[in-house]
């Protein structure tokens, strides 16, 4: 999330050693912008935040004196009451399928603005394990999430995983552009190189999956090629291509969202 360009500079000569130096230019700060709307029951959050130097350690900036409205294309606008720690949150507004929602905060003196409809719900039918066995019998195991995916084109899914409860950090995106209107078989590329993530029989699986717009999947997909800080990380060094106006680093997206759990045989 900290908004840096690193430059990395070194001579490789067969005869002689040369020192690597590290230099670090620290960008203007920006506005850190992330928020949701789903189709389940509210409040929803948008936290606002900036971004911060390599070289800082000091914790993300707030921002607690914003000004930030949701509105959506039937004609319901709520403002957010602030919580403190740069969150906002909402108290009447109801996510619907179909819906476009627009976000403005007004921040610093700046205006900045988002566009996200929610998609239609795909249903999630169920998880699928398989179980892959090895040479010295060391086994592994796919998770598959079973869905349908509709006959018109473009449809993005995201998928939140956890392990016995345990949030795992990676980004996990699935969309129609290859094999559209069939049943999904592709399992989610969890990576499990540490001892410590090694999937083990009766673990308990549990997945959140959401129908993401193609803004939303476009950015998804990115964060997923660039960095390994997901779900619950945001923007990166390389911010991907989001659908906040003014240079804002971040996302907001309106999706659906449904969770289904199983446990390992």
């Amino acid at each position: 999330m900290k908004n840096i360009i690193i430059i990395l500079t070194a001579l490789f000569l067969t005869s002689c050693e040369k020192t690597v130096t590290l230099s670090y230019k620290a960008n203007q700060s920006k506005i850190i912008i992330e928020g949701n709307v789903t189709d389940q029951p509210g409040p929803y959050l948008v936290k606002i935040t900036k971004s911060i130097p390599l070289s800082d350690t000091t914790s993300y900036p707030t921002i607690d004196n914003a000004t930030v409205t949701i509105s959506d294309d039937a004609g319901h606008a709520e403002t957010l009451t602030p919580q403190g720690n740069g969150q906002y949150r909402t108290t009447s507004l109801i996510g619907t399928e179909g819906r476009t929602y627009t976000l403005t905060v007004k921040a610093e003196n700046q205006t900045y603005t988002a566009q996200s409809t929610m998609p239609q719900r795909t249903p999630f039918d169920s998880i699928k394990i398989e179980q892959v066995t090895f040479i010295g019998k060391e086994i592994e195991y796919n998770i598959i999430p079973i869905y349908k995916d509709p006959i018109a084109k473009g449809n993005y899914y995201r998928f939140v995983l956890s392990v016995n409860d345990k949030l795992i950090n990676q980004h996990f995106i699935q969309n129609d552009d290859v094999r559209n209107g069939v049943t999904n078989t592709t399992r989610l590329e969890y990576n499990d190189d540490d001892d410590d993530k090694k999937l083990k029989a009766k673990d308990r699986i549990s997945i959140q999956m959401q129908c993401i717009d193609p803004k939303a999947g476009q950015y998804y997909t990115t964060l997923a090629l660039i960095a390994d800080s997901g779900p619950g990380g945001g923007t990166t060094p390389n911010n991907p291509p989001n659908n906040i106006s003014n240079g804002a680093l971040g996302l907001f997206s309106a999706h659906t969202e449904e969770t289904k759990t199983t446990t390992l045989p």
